[in-house]
């Protein structure tokens, strides 16, 4: 299970993720924000996209399954950080202008995606927005370490928006910084008005 390879190896994912440079990906959900305005990274991982949250003037609070993880998380960082499972956590007393979600839902099936989105979303103010990063692909992929990531296409990924009522405001493609077979894609989304 994908939670027990985070936990047992937090520290290697730590050292392999933490340098990447955030607003490579980041800048677009950035030009919908203002300083001070909150952001919920979920799956926050090494908490490197906390800090440059913390640098630009956000509100920024993480969320992460594994406790190794979130130490380090909270360590270089200085952000709280929840720690939970996505799954299974209310999300509906939370609070935020924005939710993060880089590469933290890779591993869910097509069945429960949608079902993630609608209840983390429960935490997004009305008007937010959403910054979520896929891979790009049709079934499934295994790395060398053994875990299974879900792969998208973009019809598939924007059917499922368009049914939890989030609106595409901006898309990126972009290869992944540390395997150039991975393709990411990279959606700022708005949640819309229901009628």
């Amino acid at each position: 299970m994908s939670s027990i390879f985070y936990e047992k190896n937090h520290l290697s994912y730590f050292n392999s993720t933490f340098k990447i440079d955030s607003d490579s990906f980041l800048s677009p959900l950035a030009k919908h924000l203002n300083a001070g305005d909150s952001i919920l990274d979920i799956g926050c991982g090494s908490g490197r996209d906390l800090l440059w949250g913390v640098h630009r003037g956000y509100k920024i609070v993480g969320f992460e399954q594994s406790p190794g993880l979130a130490e380090l998380a909270r360590k270089h960082s200085s952000c709280t950080v929840i720690e939970g499972d996505f799954t299974s956590y209310d999300f509906s007393s939370l609070h935020f202008s924005a939710l993060i979600y880089i590469g933290s839902l890779v591993h869910l099936s097509e069945e429960e995606l949608p079902l993630i989105l609608k209840s983390t979303c429960r935490a997004l103010v009305a008007g937010g927005f959403i910054f979520i990063t896929m891979k790009e692909g049709n079934g499934f992929s295994q790395s060398d370490d053994g875990r299974v990531f879900t792969l998208w296409s973009r019809k598939k990924l924007e059917r499922i928006f368009a049914d939890q009522h989030l609106q595409i405001v901006d898309f990126s493609r972009q290869t992944s910084k540390i395997r150039s077979d991975d393709v990411w894609l990279g959606y700022v989304l708005r949640m819309r008005d229901e009628v």
